[in-house]
């Protein structure tokens, strides 16, 4: 599924991030930057050794930040490392979080001249953030940035499994009749 922003793509595909040809793919990281479980793990594992060498040079990164390293062996050039809040710590300062950690992730895309971004559903494994509240907002504020950002051609969300696509489904139709 997908939707023309200005001259954007925003699309919904099932699938392995991973796998993603794009110039940046996201990962959903803990604030250490050194790896962990889920999409973090995956991104690790998949890209090698080096991206956590990179990592390690960092500093880390805070809720809602995001920072950019190369894709090593990942078939995207590069991918921005941003740390989703925890739902049940941040309270009302999830959604707010949530956004940043969008839009920070399409901000360092723009400023590295990238055209094309692939995203996970970000916060919404182990830090527990509920697919119908966190899929409207990952949409929302996509679209709002692809709307001021015309240097950003394709925006995926690759989203791991079933459950989740539907769920993602439902909120851009819901952003799409708006």
């Amino acid at each position: 599924m997908q939707i023309k922003v200005n001259n954007a793509t925003l699309e919904l595909v099932q699938g392995d991030i991973t796998q993603q040809a794009t110039d940046a793919i996201v990962n959903a990281a803990n604030p250490s930057l050194l790896g962990g479980g889920g999409v973090d793990g995956a991104i690790h594992r998949a890209a090698g050794p080096e991206l956590l060498v990179e990592c390690r040079t960092l500093g880390g990164c805070e809720a809602g930040d995001a920072k950019i390293t190369k894709g090593y062996q990942l078939k995207a050039r590069h991918v921005i490392h941003t740390v989703g809040p925890v739902y049940r710590r941040e309270g009302q300062r999830a959604a707010e979080l949530l956004t940043s950690a969008y839009r920070r992730s399409l901000e360092v895309a723009s400023e590295h001249h990238l055209k094309s971004v692939a995203f996970p559903s970000i916060s919404t494994g182990a830090y527990g953030y509920p697919l119908n509240e966190a899929a409207p907002i990952a949409l929302k504020t996509v679209a709002d940035f692809l709307k001021k950002h015309p240097d950003i051609e394709l925006a995926r969300f690759v989203l791991f499994d079933g459950k989740t696509l539907a769920a993602y489904e439902e909120a851009l139709k819901g952003l799409a009749a708006t």
